[in-house]
């Protein structure tokens, strides 16, 4: 549980660990939780931003370039040669990443798989690129079904330089969040545990298509939740009015080759987002409302990362 290793305060800590005590399941009986699936108020497992420019990455056939390399070679620093960053480059990785892996169906009913796993097949983690593709630089929501990038921000050059100075060139950001309620409908309290775990599958996804391409993928620890959910907008009331929440878990730093990397960004370019311009407004996700579980609400304020 990942957001739980960075508490240092003695009654935040304490806090967690009565989550994590209260949460377990027992011998002789499971962890508190919903007894029943509503499903009738199940989630939508596909959030979308209503209003904003959708860009389809192209789809590529296993043999089209960029092609994976032998999986051994994964493995083996300097075996894979880096391939530069383009929108068919970014679309291998996401599509390894974070893309639908399948669908299937059974008794009328049809779902979809995913390439990062996920507890339950809930996918409660949503993926957000900052990122300076083209003429264009912007913050993108990831939408898996249509394999698209959704504008949820405008970056100019000027600023996304600023923002990632010190970073090697190409280097983007890759933006993690998740919607606790997604997991929560079916698992109730322990719903933030999943969710964390879903979080690390993710991580690991990311950096594994990462080498697919000979690109370098790092976790940035530093980074607090409010600057998180600033650079990806979740603090934007006004933008989830009416629709279920999501809460940062981490931002990635992606880029191609192994060149050395610092870890910081630029506090003012990070203010100075907030007042470019925005899009979209987030679908809600049940017809009802989601179930309140005041546990998660109180382990997600004891471990917000500072």
């Amino acid at each position: 549980m990942n957001r739980m290793a960075v508490v240092q305060d003695a009654a935040l800590l304490a806090e967690v660990m009565r989550y994590h005590e209260r949460t377990k399941h027992h011998f002789a009986r499971f962890a508190p939780g919903p007894g029943r699936l509503d499903w009738s108020n199940q989630p939508d497992p596909f959030r979308r931003f209503e209003g904003t420019q959708l860009t389809r990455l192209p789809l590529l056939a296993p043999d089209d370039e960029p092609r994976p390399p032998a999986y051994d070679h994964l493995y083996s620093p300097g075996a894979v040669t880096s391939v530069p960053l383009d929108l068919r480059s970014l679309s291998r990785l996401l599509e390894y990443a974070l893309a639908l892996s399948a669908w299937k169906e059974a008794g009328g009913t049809r779902w979809a798989l995913r390439m990062n796993p996920s507890s339950g097949n809930l996918h409660p983690t949503e993926g957000y690129l900052i990122i300076g593709l083209g003429e264009a630089p912007g913050l993108f929501h990831y939408a898996p079904r249509e394999h698209a990038l959704e504008r949820r921000a405008d970056c100019p050059p000027e600023l996304f330089g600023r923002l990632m100075r010190g970073f090697p060139a190409q280097a983007f950001l890759v933006g993690l969040s998740s919607v606790y309620w997604r997991e929560a409908w079916k698992y109730g309290e322990r719903a933030f545990r999943y969710c964390q775990h879903d979080a690390g599958h993710a991580i690991g996804a990311v950096r594994i298509a990462a080498a697919t391409l000979g690109w370098s993928a790092r976790v940035l620890d530093e980074v607090a939740d409010a600057t998180i959910e600033a650079l990806l907008g979740l603090d934007r009331e006004a933008d989830f009015e009416g629709a279920e929440r999501e809460s940062a878990e981490l931002l990635m730093a992606v880029w191609p080759g192994d060149a050395p990397t610092t870890s910081n960004l630029e506090p003012t370019a990070v203010e100075e987002l907030k007042r470019q311009r925005w899009y979209g407004k987030a679908n809600r996700l049940t017809a009802g409302d989601p179930v309140r579980w005041d546990a998660i609400d109180e382990v997600a304020a004891a471990s917000r990362k500072a």
